[in-house]
């Protein structure tokens, strides 16, 4: 058996792609949640129009959650450090499958170290790569990468269904950066498009700041082929030309001088902050990443950030 921690769009969408191998609990920190999702099977309010098939059970019982062992953790990741120091007990030994895009302010690290270093008795993976919770919610073909230390072969087979393709990797490092730093350089894209600059900009954007993703991936250790492959430039081209992405209408809101929805969880934020310090501290040249990170925190107007970027010197590519 599989448990989904988390009933938000994209923990919905996993549990109903894995309920076509057998049982999957679904489970919801709201107790009211929980009960409304398992007597009407729809999740109305994040994934409205799919149906919760019967091979899902909602709980909102942790520790009947935490009986599986493979867990899939579908939280947002700027929660999903105190939730593993809160519940460490409940998933010692455990399998546990991040399913998380970002890096942890308070500590830097990615989904998988995180885990390490707050279950260490645990085993970590990280799922990642271009999807959207509807597509995968209604059955379209995808591909994503399962990224393991160990041998990640079962693990591969378990949690592949027939519409969702899995490709495995030792690379965790590479897998988790490839899909924190891409929406960032998603929301860059969006100022982009909402600041009508148009696609040959956009185009320009992506390519250098994918150069930035890599840049950054490989000297954290991530081999520089994950960075090319789902995990990256999948996710990559996904997010910054699709208005699906949270990440690229934040952007676009931003570009477009339009007010910003405070309610929405948008990770590339986070990350940009994160990544600023990162570059900062290592002496890393993040240009773009930094921009983004000031036009979030409105310490740059996108005039003011296009201008730096294109006032650069000239270099070879």
């Amino acid at each position: 058996m599989i448990s989904v921690l988390g009933s938000g769009a994209f923990g919905t969408a996993l549990a109903i792609s894995l309920s076509q191998n057998g049982p999957v609990t679904l489970w919801s920190r709201d107790a009211e949640q929980a009960q409304l999702l398992q007597t009407t099977r729809e999740n109305s309010k994040r994934l409205k129009g799919l149906t919760l098939p019967e091979a899902i059970t909602v709980t909102a019982n942790l520790e009947t959650a935490c009986a599986a062992q493979t867990i899939l953790l579908a939280l947002p990741m700027q929660q999903t450090g105190a939730f593993l120091a809160l519940h460490a007990q409940h998933l010692k030994g455990k399998t546990l499958v991040s399913c998380s895009k970002g890096i942890d302010l308070s500590t830097g690290l990615g989904p998988t170290a995180l885990i390490r270093s707050s279950v260490p008795e645990a085993r970590a993976a990280i799922l990642t790569g271009p999807s959207f919770a509807a597509d995968i919610g209604r059955g379209l073909p995808t591909a994503l990468t399962l990224a393991c230390e160990d041998g990640a072969e079962a693990l591969q087979e378990q949690l592949s269904t027939p519409t969702l393709r899995l490709y495995r990797s030792s690379d965790t490092t590479g897998a988790e950066l490839g899909g924190a730093l891409k929406n960032v350089i998603a929301i860059g894209a969006g100022v982009v498009m909402g600041a009508g600059m148009g696609d040959s900009t956009r185009a320009a954007l992506m390519t250098r700041g994918f150069a930035e993703m890599t840049r950054l991936a490989v000297t954290r250790g991530a081999r520089a082929e994950t960075l090319s492959g789902l995990a990256g430039f999948g996710d990559l081209v996904l997010t910054c030309t699709s208005s699906q992405s949270r990440n690229f209408r934040h952007g676009f809101a931003l570009g477009a001088g339009e007010t910003i929805d405070p309610n929405v969880t948008v990770e590339g934020v986070a990350t940009a902050h994160a990544v600023a310090r990162m570059a900062e501290r290592g002496g890393i040249e993040m240009p773009i990443a930094v921009m983004i990170a000031a036009l979030c925190d409105n310490r740059m107007t996108v005039a003011q950030a296009t201008l730096a970027l294109l006032s650069r010197p000239l270099k070879e590519e």
